[in-house]
């Protein structure tokens, strides 16, 4: 009976350290990545991977519950490029998995709420990072790389009214232009800023600033 009890006493105190490192990072959490690689609407798919490192470390209770250095891990889940002014290019991202330096590897449940980007980019509420798109500028720079004849309701519509007739004078390499100036790009090194959608249980890692 003794025995059985000492080991009944080892199995609490061992439960209790479990629980006592146990760590639960709330809804909400602020995680900063740099972006591995480079994401685009021209080149990117749906379903494509995607990874990042942690550039400043996690804190709860003066500890380094996510170091710098920790990679985070997802996947594209939506690249829009509209062939129209009006549309906004947009890539959507799902980061799934949070990696530790020591090889520890979590479900990560969080969204896009932000980059170090600006310059009429944006970040919507679903977590989807919008490119610039076409502004006023660019529609005066195309009515004179068109001769003035270009459309601008056929260009907001899209489809045939794109280009109309000969007298047009739209060129190939105009529509190329057009094409390719209405992407949304996310340069390798570009930081992240997520949050979490749920609470990330894990326990805590001691480590130095890098």
């Amino acid at each position: 009976m003794k025995k059985l009890a000492v080991l009944l006493g080892v199995i609490v105190l061992s439960a209790a350290a479990i629980a006592q490192n146990n760590v639960s990072l709330p809804t909400g959490t602020t995680l900063k990545v740099k972006l591995d690689s480079t994401l685009a609407t021209f080149s990117s798919k749906t379903g494509d991977p995607f990874s990042g490192r942690v550039t400043e470390a996690v804190m709860l209770d003066g500890k380094a519950v996510i170091p710098i250095g920790a990679t985070v891990q997802g996947r594209v889940t939506q690249v829009s490029e509209p062939r129209r002014v009006s549309g906004k290019p947009t890539i959507g991202i799902f980061p799934e998995t949070l990696i530790m330096p020591n090889g520890d590897r979590f479900m990560l449940n969080a969204s896009l709420v932000d980059t170090s980007l600006r310059n009429g980019t944006d970040v919507n509420e679903e977590g989807q990072f919008k490119g610039k798109g076409h502004d006023g500028k660019d529609l005066t720079e195309i009515g004179m790389g068109t001769g003035g004849g270009m459309l601008i309701g056929g260009l907001a519509g899209g489809g045939k009214g794109l280009l109309i007739g000969g007298a047009i004078g739209a060129t190939a390499t105009v529509a190329h232009w057009l094409g390719k100036k209405n992407s949304a790009v996310l340069p390798s090194g570009t930081e992240l800023v997520m949050e979490l959608s749920r609470p990330l249980e894990m326990a805590p890692v001691t480590t130095g600033g890098q």
